[in-house]
């Protein structure tokens, strides 16, 4: 695992501020940091997702809400993802 890309994300909307997660080359989360928020769930969504495809855990978080704001942690995780695939991963 010597292609590991770490991803930075300036959250909006949510309590966290600031995602960080690492991925391989093979798109699987190796490690994810989280900074704000609630930090109970968030250190559970990062032992739930280290080892996933990042497209698993988009398809599984994209458009969670929280207290009916449009938008939530895990949904904000899931916009890192689709941004950085769309930046990152070339199309066939």
């Amino acid at each position: 695992m010597n292609n590991l890309k770490t991803i930075e994300y300036q959250t909006t909307g949510t309590c966290c501020q600031l995602m960080r997660v690492t991925v391989d080359e093979n798109n699987i989360i190796q490690d994810s940091e989280f900074y704000g928020g609630c930090n109970g769930n968030l250190q559970g969504i990062k032992t739930l997702i280290k080892g996933m495809n990042i497209d698993e855990v988009i398809s599984k978080l994209k458009g969670i809400s929280c207290n009916g704001k449009p938008t939530s942690c895990p949904d904000q995780l899931a916009t890192c993802l689709m941004m950085y695939k769309e930046q990152n991963i070339q199309k066939v």
